[in-house]
């Protein structure tokens, strides 16, 4: 099993760390998404820049679904990841159409550029 992040969601996201010269966080709580570490924000203060996992957006997608899909890939605790957006990985997502797949083991995760879903296109 594993996540999927849209390239198209992610570009954005990227792109604000590099400019902002911080890391992107995985960040596993309300869904799974990446951020910015410092990024714009609405007037409600939550970051505005989201890049959510495909079906794990809680905004979009139904709570029972969602949560299930967290949990069954990065298991049941809250966390933050801390990346730099200049890895190999991310630099391809950031030059590409690719989309990111995530999948986890209980101690490593895994990140891989892949080719859009025929469904994005």
């Amino acid at each position: 099993m594993s996540l999927r992040f849209r390239g198209a969601d992610l570009r954005p996201v990227l792109t604000e760390a590099i400019a902002n010269h911080c890391r992107v966080i995985l960040a596993k709580d309300q869904g799974a998404y990446f951020l910015s570490e410092r990024g714009e924000r609405t007037e409600s203060g939550r970051q505005k820049l989201l890049a959510y996992a495909v079906g794990c957006n809680p905004d979009t997608d139904p709570f029972d679904d969602w949560w299930e899909l967290v949990r069954a890939e990065l298991g049941g605790d809250d966390f933050g990841e801390y990346f730099d957006p200049n890895e190999g990985v991310f630099t391809r997502i950031l030059h590409s159409e690719d989309d990111l797949e995530l999948s986890a083991t209980p101690t490593h995760l895994s990140l891989q550029a892949v080719a859009p879903s025929p469904s994005d296109k």
